[in-house]
């Protein structure tokens, strides 16, 4: 059923793999808005502002909290797809980077760990912690 993970079946993936007994709805939706909010510090971090590295590791961390962590590793590739040199270390120092993410997006691409560069700055950051 999820072969692929794409716009058209992100939210019925994301549901199957949520694991918050007794959220509602609106927990749901606040789970996944922590995407929006790790997206935004990437990308204020990549337009030369300040690295907020623990911040972004709390938000990585409630994530695979309350979803399983092979879908909940997709849902951010897919989703910060085009961060994914950001992404890498983090998922790395949580020890959640795996060789291979299975396909995502309308290309169907996987993604392959090898293939990605890292950002050494958050590596250095990362390091300190």
């Amino acid at each position: 059923m999820f072969d692929t993970l794409d716009d058209s079946n992100f939210l019925l993936f994301a549901a199957k793999f949520y694991d918050n007994p007794g959220a509602d709805l609106l927990e749901f939706q606040e789970d996944l808005d922590r995407i929006k909010y790790i997206k935004r510090l990437i990308s204020k971090y990549k337009d030369g502002r300040e690295l907020r590295a623990r911040l972004i590791l709390n938000h990585i961390i409630i994530m695979y909290n309350v979803f399983e962590p092979k879908a909940c590793t997709r849902i951010l590739a897919f989703r910060l797809y085009e961060y994914m040199d950001c992404l890498k270390p983090f998922l790395l120092y949580l020890n959640y980077w795996p060789e291979r993410i299975e396909p995502i997006g309308v290309n169907q691409e996987v993604i392959y760990g090898s293939d990605i560069q890292m950002d050494m700055n958050i590596i250095s950051e990362l390091r300190k912690i």
